[in-house]
């Protein structure tokens, strides 16, 4: 299952360790591209730069394939979407792998792309 970059961020709350036990029960990936927009926030403490940091060391990482660059510009040439969204959806296409995120909207549209939001599951 690749996660959204949302669903790092929201996992590493205290007020949603339910989502992070969901996260731990996973076998999570990521795109690399999710890698860099949450480690890479400007703006983030040291505590949470840790916590990020050691659900990554668990997290199977993708690389941004050539492949993978193709998928994004195809998604992009049809509906207004950062890059970020490009890559993660395309990401989740090339590897035939579901993705778990909060913003189910941004990627809805998109065929063939198995969404889920694990705050819904989680009740």
């Amino acid at each position: 299952m690749i996660l959204d970059s949302n669903i790092f961020i929201y996992a590493i709350l205290p007020e949603y360790s339910m989502l992070r036990n969901w996260c731990f029960e996973q076998k999570i990936s990521a795109s690399d591209i999710t890698r860099l927009e949450v480690l890479g926030y400007h703006n983030l403490s040291e505590l949470d730069k840790q916590d990020l940091s050691e659900i990554f060391t668990i997290t199977n990482i993708y690389p941004i394939s050539s492949k993978v660059i193709t998928k994004a510009i195809k998604l992009r040439q049809s509906r207004k979407m950062s890059v970020g969204d490009a890559v993660i959806a395309a990401t989740a296409l090339e590897y035939k792998e579901m993705l778990a995120t909060h913003n189910l909207k941004d990627f809805d549209w998109i065929d063939d792309l198995k969404v889920i939001d694990p705050f819904l599951e989680l009740g």
